[in-house]
């Protein structure tokens, strides 16, 4: 398993991460600059833009809206990072048309080798303490996607397989069949979470 490579400073900042060339993608959390690179392989790419598709056929329309990556996210000065996709209600957090400013209502993350460790623990950490409502780790190897729910201020833990439909607790109408997603034949009994 891969990690992410890291800068090397005490501690980083949105000012020092907008001085950075444009053609590298780095994510900063908790000041620690973390690299986006190699690109994602061409399933990851695949099964965001599938479930891209999903998130912005359901939000068309509504207030609600998703965005996809490169997006930049700044929950404050020491913590910008780039989600897979996202989805914000509150128009505030979109009003300065360079990032979203807080947290937003739902991010999905597709996991690749190098990110794999990032994503799980980091950003888990990050979304939870800054309170995105449901964050979502999709499995591309093992075909299936870990929802976490706020509760309380903690995120609760479900998993759904590529044979199942997965359901967004933040919007109960968004819901997902994941054989789709991961590019499988719809199975003869489908369980809907």
């Amino acid at each position: 398993m891969g990690q992410a490579k890291r800068k090397q400073q005490e501690s980083y900042t949105y000012e020092d991460y907008l001085t950075w060339p444009d053609d590298e993608r780095w994510e900063i959390i908790d000041g620690e600059a973390y690299a986006m690179t190699p690109a994602p392989v061409l399933r990851h790419q695949t099964i965001s833009l599938t479930l891209s598709y999903f998130v912005k056929d359901h939000f068309r329309g509504k207030q609600c809206k998703p965005f996809f990556a490169p997006t930049d996210v700044v929950f404050d000065e020491t913590n910008v990072v780039q989600p897979d996709l996202l989805v914000v209600c509150d128009p505030h957090k979109t009003s300065n048309e360079k990032n979203i400013q807080g947290a937003p209502d739902l991010v999905v993350e597709v996991l690749s080798p190098s990110t794999r460790l990032k994503d799980r623990r980091e950003k888990k950490l990050l979304y939870e303490r800054f309170s995105v409502r449901e964050y979502w780790i999709v499995y591309p190897d093992d075909e299936l996607v870990e929802r976490f729910t706020l509760v309380n201020g903690q995120f609760i833990s479900a998993i759904f397989n590529w044979n199942e439909t997965l359901p967004s607790s933040a919007f109960p109408e968004l819901r997902i069949p994941l054989w789709e997603v991961f590019e499988k034949d719809e199975p003869t009994e489908v369980s809907h979470g």
